[in-house]
């Protein structure tokens, strides 16, 4: 579950970054522009979060785990 969310996180940033660099771009940002741009950058926020805590949930299941033994 985590790698598909790391490679989702990773497309999306990849593609914002191939956007701004790449793609031109006109003077005047449209309205629809501007709405992607704000839904990308939430859905960004939150894979952050999700990616961060399985990471760290794994990171002291495993630890509880190893002091068991």
């Amino acid at each position: 579950m985590g790698v598909l969310l790391a490679i989702v996180f990773s497309l999306i940033v990849l593609g914002m970054i191939w956007g701004l660099l790449f793609v031109s771009q006109p003077l005047e940002q449209s309205p629809n522009d501007a709405a992607f741009i704000d839904l990308m950058s939430t859905i960004v926020v939150f894979l952050t979060g999700t990616l961060s805590g399985l990471v760290a949930s794994n990171g002291i299941k495993n630890k509880a785990i190893a002091s068991d033994d």
